[in-house]
């Protein structure tokens, strides 16, 4: 049995002895399954260098070899910032009106994927399989085909696939699929962005689709594509919330709520988790039951992402702007209604946030699964669980009816689902809570590694 060769943007390389067995998530279950099969993850050091060596940085750290690549500041410019995350991402999630198309970015973001592809070549042996992920590498596959590699390559994308409409707006759209359907196996989050998928093919490409079994045939390919909804790593987040850390953290946000129900959001500070929409929510609510201030505290964490992007310049302002409005009109001097956090915890302190908190808001406009929602579940009181408010455009929401469901763009469904969850009685949270933790518990990240693994290893045979 061959080797595992995960290839992705960033690699999660360990600084420190202890530090792998430390992460959790995609990166510990990557982790993980290349232990188990032996392998290589490869990707972008992170760092930059105009070195055009093409020299490789190989670690070898608790059983995980990790080899990466510098990227040259030109090419973090046009193919990072520029077209995966300036084009690319706000395109799958829906924003026509902040997709950037640039012909030079489009060039770089071609060249660091035949870099990528020049680089790990040497190092893929003939029985591996070859694992690619997420939006950055999506013609990393053709580029391997073309170096006459015939081990069994997947890829597995992260974000949504946008309906066809949208996606035909991006130039040279037809030649990025095809390179895709040089994948033995394409993994989505969900049966949406997977039916997204199959619709393109068989209405731009003319492929013959076959619905139920998710198989593509094109100009003498056979491809497989299938729905593999991402998890957390249970027994992981479960340990986190065993440490002092978590108590600690669960201790702080009690004692500093006073009585009030906490109500929870964490998210990266990105436009699509939907953030000023959720504070317009929130602020609505307030607007509508204003005697309901002294009920509820909102504590928003919102670690900054992609700084050098002007967009994500744009919305630290803004909510920075509505948090403040609404806590000008509501605050008294003993009472703040929001707490806006603009820095990131570790996995046991959000463990321990999340067990405080009553209510859990996850309201992105559009997102691939999204693990916080999992995560805040996870971390509930069996015996008196919180309540997740849920947005019917995260591919979470398929898996997880049972959580109050909310249109994110609309105020007043917000105001009205915040409102409801307040008031559950214990039973119907306590009966949502066991209908959706038992899913989380049993589709881990670990069980979605090796269901992967399993197919990409058997769609040949």
């Amino acid at each position: 049995m061959g080797r595992l060769v995960v290839i992705s943007n960033r690699v999660a390389v360990p600084k420190a002895r202890g530090v792998a067995g430390a992460q959790g998530g995609l990166a510990g279950a990557l982790n993980s399954a290349l232990k188990d099969y032996g392998g290589i993850w490869f990707g972008w050091s992170g760092q930059e260098s105009d070195d055009r060596t093409g020299n490789i940085n190989m670690q070898r750290h608790d059983g995980v070899t990790t080899a990466t690549i510098d990227l040259s500041t030109r090419d973090i410019d046009e193919y990072y910032n520029g077209y995966a995350n300036s084009t690319l991402w706000p395109l799958f999630h829906y924003r026509l009106d902040l997709t950037e198309y640039e012909r030079e970015t489009g060039k770089g973001y071609e060249r660091v994927n035949e870099r990528f592809a020049e680089s790990v070549t040497p190092l893929i042996e003939q029985d591996d399989l070859v694992w690619v992920h997420d939006y950055h590498l999506i013609p990393l596959g053709a580029r391997l085909r073309e170096r006459g590699l015939k081990n069994r390559i997947g890829f597995f994308l992260h974000i949504p696939w946008p309906p066809t409409r949208l996606f035909v707006s991006l130039p040279f759209h037809e030649r990025l699929v095809r390179t895709m359907l040089e994948y033995d196996l394409i993994g989505f989050q969900s049966d949406e962005w997977l039916e997204s998928f199959l619709h393109y093919c068989r209405k731009e490409l003319g492929a013959e689709v076959d619905d139920a079994t998710g198989v593509i045939s094109f100009e003498g390919r056979t491809v497989e594509a299938r729905a593999y909804p991402i998890g957390i790593d249970w027994e992981h987040f479960q340990k986190q919330g065993e440490s002092e850390d978590a108590k600690g953290a669960e201790q702080r946000l009690v004692s500093s709520t006073r009585n009030r129900c906490a109500m929870i959001g964490v998210d990266r500070l990105d436009y699509s988790k939907g953030l000023p929409e959720r504070i317009d929510g929130i602020g609505r609510f307030f607007d509508q039951y204003p005697d309901r201030v002294r009920d509820l505290v909102y504590i928003q964490v919102a670690p900054p992402s992609r700084e050098d992007v002007e967009s994500y310049q744009q919305i630290r302002a803004l909510l920075e702007q509505k948090t403040g409005q609404i806590n000008g009109a509501r605050s008294e001097v003993d009472l703040v209604p929001i707490r806006y956090v603009n820095r990131g915890y570790s996995h046991a302190e959000l463990y321990g946030f999340f067990r405080a908190s009553k209510i859990g808001l996850v309201t992105p406009l559009r997102d691939g699964m999204n693990l916080v929602a999992k995560e805040y579940l996870a971390a509930q009181d069996p015996k008196d669980p919180g309540v997740l408010i849920l947005s019917r455009f995260a591919g979470a929401a398929q898996q997880m009816s049972e959580a109050v469901l909310v249109n994110p763009h609309s105020p007043d469904d917000l105001s009205h689902a915040i409102k409801t969850a307040l008031d559950m009685p214990l039973e119907d949270r306590k009966h949502r809570y066991e209908a959706m933790v038992a899913t989380i518990r049993d589709d881990n990240v670990q069980a979605w590694t090796k269901q992967f693994c399993d197919d990409l290893r058997g769609s040949g045979d």
